[in-house]
């Protein structure tokens, strides 16, 4: 019996308790605050559950037995952890006196469907002229940056962009917790690692971009940006490899290019502002921004390209997708689209360099033939 299999077993008999939470496919998180307090998301919409563990020791134990799957320990003094259950499913643990509630543990449940943008379309998450659009920009390895608030569904979007990467070209995925779940064959699963008890042994997410560089990729994926990883991220992306993607907390695009300038400074790199600034906007082609909308659906609202920076230094972004309102349908279901803007990407003509004219069905007026970009802004 494999390791993986073990750990199923014992993660459910630890997790009793929530076990048809976990069973129910429509639960796409389960949050238990404490022993006595478990919620969970269906439907985009956060409720209250009956159930209830026997007690804080019992919740304690069903922390530790998900840290020792993944090699990774909670309490004493690691305050929290980052895991996974043996399905895939995201796991946050934090536990006493950080807080107060006691012993608190999320369960970001891993979804057994494939995504993909058709998938996506399928779900009213953008249109299918924008999922074109996206797969084209994925093909001529335009570097994104998938960007939105916590739980909005960018881990969704990037492995559905991932997949329009061809099967030819050989991944590199870097994440603090594994959790993306690619489909290409050549695909090569990097995981940081927490240091051990006397401090030796950490793996970084810098020191996995350090060795990605060195292993020959066609593409990098980054599960997340959070620290000074930002600035390795930029500079592969600017020094000869295009088309990463990664995913990112900003409310907009513009939030979303100053967060990653913010995280570049946070380096140990000494960098001045207008440095990891130019380097940003020289590196983001597309900024991919999702929300979730009053009714609990999760939906891109604009696909943006950075211009660069205008003369006083700040970063500019055209929208060329635009998410628009509808109203709501009887079930209380927000009714829209999420449609061209009009404006044409910079790197249109790039779709006929690089021999991917036959792509084009629905993008026509975006890849089509046009006036100078800039007359046209």
């Amino acid at each position: 019996m494999q390791l993986r299999d073990v750990y199923s077993t014992t993660t459910r008999h630890f997790l009793g308790p929530v076990i048809p939470l976990l069973d129910d496919e429509s639960v796409s998180e389960i949050m238990i605050n404490g022993h006595d307090a478990v919620y969970y998301e269906q439907g985009g919409k956060i409720q209250a559950s009956e159930f209830k563990f026997p007690n804080e020791a019992s919740l304690l134990a069903a922390a530790r037995n998900i840290g020792e799957y993944v090699n990774r320990e909670v309490g004493g003094l690691k305050h929290s952890m980052d895991a996974r259950l043996p399905d895939g499913s995201r796991v946050h643990v934090i536990v006493p006196p950080s807080c107060h509630q006691g012993v608190c543990i999320t369960i970001r449940k891993f979804s057994k469907a494939t995504f993909d943008l058709a998938r996506l379309v399928e779900w009213g998450s953008l249109s299918a002229e924008a999922a074109e659009f996206l797969e084209i920009a994925v093909l001529l390895h335009k570097n994104m940056i998938i960007a939105g608030g916590t739980g909005t569904g960018k881990t969704s979007m990037l492995n559905a962009l991932s997949a329009a990467i061809p099967a030819t070209e050989r991944i590199v995925v870097i994440e603090d917790s594994s959790e993306l779940q690619l489909r290409q064959p050549h695909t090569v699963y990097l995981e940081a690692q927490p240091p051990q008890p006397d401090g030796r042994g950490e793996v970084t997410i810098r020191d996995l971009f350090v060795d990605s560089l060195r292993m020959r990729p066609d593409r990098i994926v980054v599960g997340e940006v959070r620290r000074g990883e930002a600035l390795d991220l930029i500079q592969s992306m600017i020094s000869g490899h295009p088309g990463s993607l990664t995913t990112l907390h900003a409310n907009t695009p513009r939030d979303a290019a100053i967060r990653l300038e913010t995280l570049c400074l946070m380096s140990d790199v000494s960098l001045p502002v207008y440095v990891a600034r130019a380097q940003v906007a020289s590196a983001i082609n597309l900024v991919v921004q999702i929300a979730r909308m009053s009714d609990g659906t999760r939906r891109v609202t604009t696909i943006s390209e950075c211009l660069g920076l205008d003369e006083h230094n700040n970063y500019q972004f055209v929208d060329l997708y635009r998410f628009r309102a509808e109203g709501k349908n009887e079930q209380g279901k927000l009714r829209g689209r999420l449609e061209w803007t009009g404006d044409r990407p910079q790197f249109a003509q790039d779709l006929q360099t690089m021999g991917y004219m036959d792509r084009v069905r629905l993008t026509n007026g975006v890849f089509g033939e046009h006036e100078q970009i800039a007359e046209n802004r």
